[in-house]
């Protein structure tokens, strides 16, 4: 049986006396044999992962991050930590939407920072946020790549609660993102999303739709012909396009809603995963509940 470090450690952040949660959780893995396993799990606060699981066998430990208060209110800070060691394999996901929710006037933030080391892979898949009408928020993920490591990423937001009728009038959402291979830079993209903003509506923004997402895959086996399988595949609402950059696959999605591009995103996944990881897709079980 694999034992688990558990401890806490101390968060760096503080706004004294503004009520808000503060939160962080840390991961390590490592491989042992033919088995992926999670070696260290270190939180504060109301952030936490169920048990590992094992879907496809023990070389891929799925892992589900779990938040109890299901959403981002200002004030709040969230930090999390993934290493991935030599040969491990992970998966992480969520068990439902995010949520960014309305504030009265200080920012919310969720800073994720991901080290893989070389042969690893990290396929980092939460399901979609939500940014509330009167959200304040600031979103950043940094990935540090060693040697021939593999990054799979998707990110999805919804600007407002569109199934209620809801539109992003006011508020902001800051995004920052830095994927890094051997300390040089693959990708590098920050911006903000003003509610109510120029950008909602203009073409080189959200184009008037409420949903957009990023997929992601940092690999060297990246190459034109996986570009071209990529193409072929056109999502069945919104638009959606696909780059290849040295070592990088981006997609881009706008939609108006977060199921066509869930979707779209699952048939990249699909298409990527054998070449970039070896692996068939499987998707995680919690997505069907």
């Amino acid at each position: 049986m694999n034992s688990v470090t558990e401890r806490p450690f101390p968060l760096s952040c503080s706004r004294g006396g503004t009520p808000a949660w503060r939160a962080a959780l840390r991961l390590a893995y490592q491989r042992r044999g033919l088995r992926t396993v999670l070696v260290e799990r270190a939180h504060v606060g109301p952030l936490v992962v169920q048990r590992p699981l094992y879907p496809e066998g023990e070389g891929v430990c799925h892992t589900i991050l779990v938040h109890p208060p299901a959403g981002i209110a200002g004030g709040d800070e969230l930090e999390v930590a993934v290493t991935v060691g030599e040969g491990a394999h992970v998966l992480l996901t969520t068990p439902g939407a995010g949520k960014w929710y309305r504030s009265a006037g200080p920012r919310g933030t969720l800073a994720q920072r991901i080290a893989v080391a070389a042969g690893g892979v990290c396929e980092w898949l939460p399901q979609e946020s939500i940014v509330f009408d009167g959200a304040r928020g600031e979103l950043a993920t940094e990935v540090a790549l060693a040697g021939d490591a593999c990054f799979v990423g998707a990110e999805m937001l919804c600007f407002g609660r569109s199934a209620a009728g809801e539109r992003f009038d006011r508020g902001e959402l800051a995004l920052r993102t830095r994927i890094v291979r051997d300390g040089r830079p693959l990708w590098l993209e920050r911006g903000v999303v003003e509610g109510g903003g120029a950008l909602l509506a203009a073409k080189p923004g959200l184009h008037g739709q409420p949903v957009c997402g990023s997929f992601v895959v940092a690999s060297p086996r990246c190459d034109a012909a996986l570009l071209e399988a990529w193409r072929a595949l056109v999502p069945a609402a919104g638009e959606g396009a696909a780059t290849l950059l040295p070592g990088l696959l981006v997609a881009r999605w706008l939609g108006p809603g977060c199921e066509p591009g869930r979707e779209w995103f699952a048939r990249l996944w699909g298409a990527a995963r054998p070449v970039v990881a070896g692996r068939a897709m499987q998707l995680p079980r919690i997505w069907n509940t």
